[in-house]
């Protein structure tokens, strides 16, 4: 029995991969796959689709995945890319093959295969200007026509080509293309360019070049350079395959690697286009790339995603060819899940309103143990400390109460998480009206037991102000208010930015044992939500960013 035989498959590429090993088309009979990201900006979660599905189809066949940069466009690149990239990868839980590689690890190895397309009568250095070359392309209903340099001869066209590394021309002057079909109604076969002049210094190799590789040319080079056999990309990139198979057709390649095309994901409520994220860091309407609000990895992992639930959410939405939209539900859906079973329980008071038990004497402290997670004994117990002076959430208690009200009001009873039942006996408001302390009496004969002759009306959490952590809790939404800020193309998508995508409360308290809490430690703070610790934290100030709800409340709050 062979080692793919018990491997069932998942979805069409993986039936594709199958289909390959049986009928021997697999080089060597090992998979290989590739994730190849432009560093030119931070991945997002349609990155994390791919990487998902490259790194997890070489898993599954025990094949090997490589990391690739698709380095060639120095102008737009940096090191920083570079390096978030690379940790994104490590983060959601994968490894790739051997060291990281860079297309430019191949620059001198593309450019001999340049020369031999001009060699061979393939490849000519066209010195049209950009505007005419986009005259002379045609458009979708009309052929294009050759360019009037298209038959130099082999001669002038290395000599031609060479000049253009040695930087004897300026950008635009010229540029290097292969002869295929102006009049091919696929408009990426009508001769094109595969070598433009960009001065430019590029963050690998200096000053070296100053004539880069077109993606489309340096593409599927790369991949048959490093053995891949199924290069994955998503659907925008089906045209281009035949410019895929004509170079590895045209090119003496050490292999033969085959391009397949899947749906790349496109989320609600938000944008996932590099430029346009580029532009909201860049005009500072979030905080950075890693911004909670925002779908990079970065800032999903920042906000208290896991890479567990990001994982659990690309198997869920699956791989497909047919465009789509998914909710932004179902990703806040795997956080929850994820979330509900791992992270430990907590007290946290948001918006203080001031307690005080008027019978509890001044001093005394009472310590509680309470379970660190209601289902899972293994994370054992935490302590709770209760004294005379307690903080409850403000939208706990109603002067008024209104109908089928669950919480504390003057003379009814509520139980406090995991201790004493207390009774509202009196309100205390300052000269402009507002609460700002209730006096309150706890029943002694209520730890662990319920009352004799009356019922809590309902349960609510609490810290001791006294024994308590201050810190500074970050309410995070979604970026947008509409489901598709990019529909309308008449209308800027910022205009669709969410106001009230962050509130930032900076009086709150959590109860003693987060104390030492560690940046992205996560927890449930009880009826409140899921929330992770940010990195802004330090030794005097903890900051948590809320990572979602505990129910998905925003179709209710927009009234859908």
């Amino acid at each position: 029995m062979s080692k793919q035989d018990n491997v069932k498959p998942t979805n069409f590429i993986h039936q594709i991969i199958e289909s390959d090993i049986a009928d021997e088309k697999v080089a060597g009979g090992q998979v290989v796959t590739r994730f190849p990201p432009e560093p030119n900006g931070y991945l997002h979660i349609g990155h994390a689709k791919s990487i998902c599905l490259n790194f997890g189809t070489a898993a599954k066949y025990q094949g090997q995945c490589n990391l690739r940069f698709d380095d060639t466009n120095p102008e737009k690149e940096s090191q920083e890319y570079i390096d978030a990239i690379a940790e994104d990868v490590r983060w959601l839980g994968f490894k790739w093959n051997g060291d990281i590689r860079y297309t430019s690890d191949y620059f001198e190895q593309l450019y001999q295969w340049a020369l031999y397309l001009i060699a061979n009568g393939k490849a000519y250095v066209d010195s049209l200007s950009a505007h005419e070359m986009r005259e002379f392309r045609g458009n979708l209903t009309e052929p294009g026509k050759n360019s009037p340099y298209r038959e130099r001869s082999v001669a002038e066209n290395l000599e031609l080509f060479e000049r253009m590394r040695n930087g004897e021309f300026e950008e635009g002057d010229c540029a290097l293309r292969v002869k295929i079909d102006m009049a091919a109604p696929n408009m990426n076969l009508r001769d094109p360019v595969i070598y433009r002049i960009r001065k430019a210094h590029h963050h690998q190799t200096g000053d070296k070049w100053c004539i880069y590789p077109s993606y489309d040319y340096a593409h599927g080079q790369s991949d048959a350079l490093e053995g891949v056999t199924h290069s994955i990309c998503t659907l925008e990139f089906e045209d281009h395959r035949p410019l895929y198979d004509w170079f590895i057709a045209n090119l003496p390649v050490p292999a033969q690697p085959r391009q397949y095309e899947f749906a790349r994901l496109n989320l609600n409520y938000t944008i996932t286009s590099k430029r346009k994220l580029k532009l909201l860091v860049d005009e500072k309407h979030v905080v950075g790339w890693d911004d909670p609000r925002m779908p990079t990895i970065s800032g999903l992992r920042r906000r208290g995603y896991t890479p567990a639930s990001i994982r659990n959410f690309c198997e869920m939405i699956g791989v497909t060819r047919s465009n789509g939209v998914v909710d932004m539900g179902m990703l806040e859906s795997a956080v929850r899940d994820d979330l509900d079973a791992n992270a430990p329980r907590a007290m946290c008071v948001t918006r203080p309103l001031k307690v005080t038990i008027s019978n509890f004497a001044e001093g005394k402290e009472e310590w509680f143990e309470l379970p660190a997670h209601p289902k899972d004994e293994s994370m054992g117990l935490r302590k709770v400390s209760f004294g005379r002076n307690l903080l409850i959430e403000q939208e706990d208690f109603e002067e008024e109460k209104p109908r089928k009200w669950k919480r504390l009001a003057p003379g009814d009873a509520v139980r406090l998480r995991g201790a004493y039942v207390i009774t509202c006996n009196e309100v205390i408001k300052d000269d402009a009206g507002n609460i700002v302390e209730l006096i309150c009496s706890y029943d002694p004969a209520t730890k662990g037991e319920n009352p004799t002759g009356y019922k809590p009306n309902g349960v609510i959490h609490w810290v001791n102000a006294d024994h308590s952590v201050p810190c500074e809790v970050r309410l995070y939404d979604r970026l947008f208010t509409e489901a598709n800020p990019e529909a309308d193309k008449a209308v800027d998508f910022q205009n669709y930015l969410n106001s009230g995508s962050l509130e930032v409360l900076t009086d709150s308290r959590v109860e003693i044992g987060l104390k030492h809490a560690v940046a992205e430690a996560h927890y449930q703070f009880e009826r409140l939500g899921y929330f992770s610790v940010d990195k802004d934290s330090d030794e005097n100030r903890l900051v948590f960013n809320r990572t979602v709800t505990l129910r998905d409340s925003w179709m209710k709050i927009q009234g859908k």
